[in-house]
Parts: C-alpha cells; sequence; structure tokens
C-alpha cells in the first residue's frame, strides 16, 4: 500500500520526519512549508530526499540562511509552489506556498492588490528596500493573484497551501475557490500549527480538508482518507479553536 506523508510545519525539526518516511516506507514526503532548515534541505532529508516534495512558509524567508538553505538547496525543484506533479501512487500533487501580506495582496480586505505578479513588485521596489536585486527577501514568501490565476488552470487531486482554506477560523475563502476551480478532492495546509475536524463543511465545499499540526505527520490518501502518524505539538493546545469551526 502506498503511503503519503503530509508533515506540518517542520521549524528546523527533520528526524521525526526522517523516521516515519523510513518505518513506513513511504512513497511520498510532503512538507507543507515553515521548514527553517539549519543546513541546506537535502542534507537535511538526506536520506529520503528522492521522496521529498515541498512548499515554502512565510518563515522560509526570515533570514538569508533560512532562504538559502531552502532556495539554494538540491532540492529547491522539489518546491511545487505554482505547480502541479504526480506522485508514485498516481496523485496529482498541486502547490501554493507562502502567505498572504497586506503589503502585496491580502484578498480578504476590500482593497485591491498592490502588486499582481512578483515581477511588478521587483519594480516597484527602491534599491534600497530591496533584496538581490528586488523585492524585500520576507516576499518570496508572499502571494501574488497570478500566481492562483495560473494554479486555476490546471487540474489537480490535491492541494496543499501553507495558508488554510476557508474553513478556518484565520483561513482565506479564495483558497476554497481555487480548489474548486482545480477540482481537486481533498486540500492540506499548515502555517496555525492546529489540527481541526473541518469535516462537517466538506460537503459544501465540495471538498475534505486537512490541517497538519506543528511538526505532526498525517497520512492522507488520494481520495481524503486521513490517519495521523505523529500527533502535532500543539494539537490539544489548540483544540479550543473547534468550536469556530462548529458554529
Amino acid at each position: 500500500m502506498s503511503v503519503v506523508l503530509y508533515c506540518g510545519d517542520p521549524h528546523s525539526e527533520f528526524r521525526h520526519i526522517v523516521r516515519a518516511a523510513e518505518q513506513l516506507d513511504a512513497s511520498a514526503v510532503v512538507l507543507l512549508g515553515d521548514l527553517e532548515p539549519m543546513r541546506p534541505l537535502h542534507e537535511e532529508l538526506a536520506s529520503i530526499a528522492s521522496k521529498v516534495w515541498f512548499i515554502h512558509g512565510n518563515h522560509d524567508t526570515d533570514s538569508d540562511a533560512n532562504w538559502s538553505n531552502v532556495w539554494e538547496s538540491r532540492l529547491a525543484d522539489r518546491n511545487i509552489h505554482g505547480r502541479v506533479v504526480t506522485l508514485p501512487d498516481g496523485t496529482r500533487l498541486a502547490g501554493l506556498g507562502g502567505v498572504f501580506r497586506e503589503s502585496a495582496w491580502y484578498p480578504t480586505l476590500s482593497t485591491p492588490p498592490r502588486f499582481r505578479t512578483p515581477s511588478e513588485h521587483d519594480a516597484a521596489t527602491a534599491r534600497w528596500d530591496g533584496w538581490r536585486g528586488g523585492r524585500a527577501r520576507k516576499h518570496w514568501s508572499s502571494i501574488y493573484p497570478e500566481e492562483l490565476d495560473r494554479l486555476a488552470n490546471l487540474r489537480a487531486d490535491v492541494l496543499i497551501t501553507h495558508e488554510a482554506p476557508g474553513y478556518h477560523r484565520h483561513g482565506s475563502e479564495i483558497l476554497d475557490t481555487l480548489a474548486q476551480s482545480m477540482g481537486v478532492k481533498v486540500t492540506v495546509h499548515a502555517h496555525h500549527h492546529d489540527r481541526l475536524d473541518s469535516s462537517g463543511r466538506w460537503s459544501r465545499q465540495g471538498f475534505k480538508s486537512h490541517g497538519v499540526g506543528l511538526r505532526g505527520i498525517t497520512a492522507i490518501d488520494g481520495e481524503g482518507n486521513a490517519s495521523v502518524i505523529v500527533s502535532g505539538e500543539l494539537d490539544v493546545q489548540r483544540n479550543h479553536r473547534q468550536r469556530y469551526i462548529d458554529l
């Protein structure tokens, strides 16, 4: 049986991911952002590197070292932000890394996007405010409308995002629209460090949604059936957030 592991924000800890992947002989290991590796990502995940896919999170642009250890790693081409890949079990996996920011685009506000594309943001950034000749480093993990538009024209079975979709109190309904446009059966996210039960909303959403907690690991198949492998470190403490979903 093919096992695909979805891993919540590691925040520099990878040993539990390697251990679970090896013990379960996972066919794919999917990291949901906020990796923050202390050394190049391919070194952190050397023994399972061929199975790894990921998206970046907001904290992956907190420092030059974080950025370099992700974007300059030998696993950089395994970042599926803005594209679709096919896993060994045939699942079509799409990715949207990063977060919404008011200084670029925050779709829950009524104001229009300040920039539609990363290149627009690059061109508008003063040299003394920029990084490596373009926008500020943190905006390498900002989401832009053009990135959603491009994904909306693709088809996938599972969509991974760092941000949560609309079921979550701090989520974004535009990610529901994206999932529906792509025809996905399942969405999986991290970022908020909780794992809440959104099954009461699945029929009206048109897809199953799962969150994976802080350093948690969940096995999820292409139909959205989930099994917790490693509970998130804050799952119990954050369970009070469930009441916002149940309203």
